[in-house]
């Protein structure tokens, strides 16, 4: 299985500028306290298209690929990184999924749209913390991402549980789909 040219029609994804509501969430600082703690070091702006497909060439361990259907837009302390996948075709980014791919070889997808995503960080998750599930770790909401989720998607409102649930019964076979990439 190959990984669609979900870019195909989609003017905004040349763009490396965060959306509005990204870069909202993302200016505020995480809390990285050890027990309750977002472990996610935002980037000024999406990777460059270079750089993304260095990266998921190294990844996979697939010279023969690129990086065209991410939009990468930070990392955990690990190299873990969190990205859209644009696996939607002709659909805006706001519209696209987001996942994280972990530095150990860790997937998960963590919301289904950049208005989920919001929301998942206003439950106190950032993208490890989203894809781990860790049962010793406790999720602490973050009020000032409240407000943007507000602001940038009221009608996606959910708790972040609710939002990693619904991602993950959309798309089943995400760590597949990359696996089947994997050389």
């Amino acid at each position: 299985m190959t990984l669609p040219d979900a870019a195909d029609g989609l003017d905004d994804l040349d763009d490396r500028a965060f959306p509005a509501a990204l870069a909202a969430a993302l200016a505020l600082p995480f809390d990285y306290g050890e027990d309750h703690g977002v472990d996610f070091e935002p980037y000024p702006a999406f990777l460059s298209a270079e750089d993304t497909t260095d990266w998921f060439r190294a990844w996979t361990g697939n010279p023969d690929l690129d990086g065209d259907a991410f939009r990468v837009l930070g990392q955990d302390g690990t190299g873990g990184y969190a990205a859209f996948w644009l696996v939607r075709p002709k659909a805006p980014l706001a519209d696209q999924p987001l996942v994280f791919l972990g530095s150990e070889g860790e997937t998960g997808v963590l919301a289904s749209s950049l208005g989920d995503f919001l929301w998942l960080l206003a439950g106190g998750f950032g993208p490890r913390e989203a894809a781990d599930r860790e049962p010793e770790w406790t999720p602490r909401p973050d009020e000032a991402r409240t407000a943007v989720a507000r602001r940038f998607a009221p009608d996606r409102e959910s708790a972040a549980e609710a939002v990693i649930a619904r991602a993950a019964r959309e798309f089943p076979d995400f760590d597949d789909t990359l696996m089947e990439l994997c050389r």
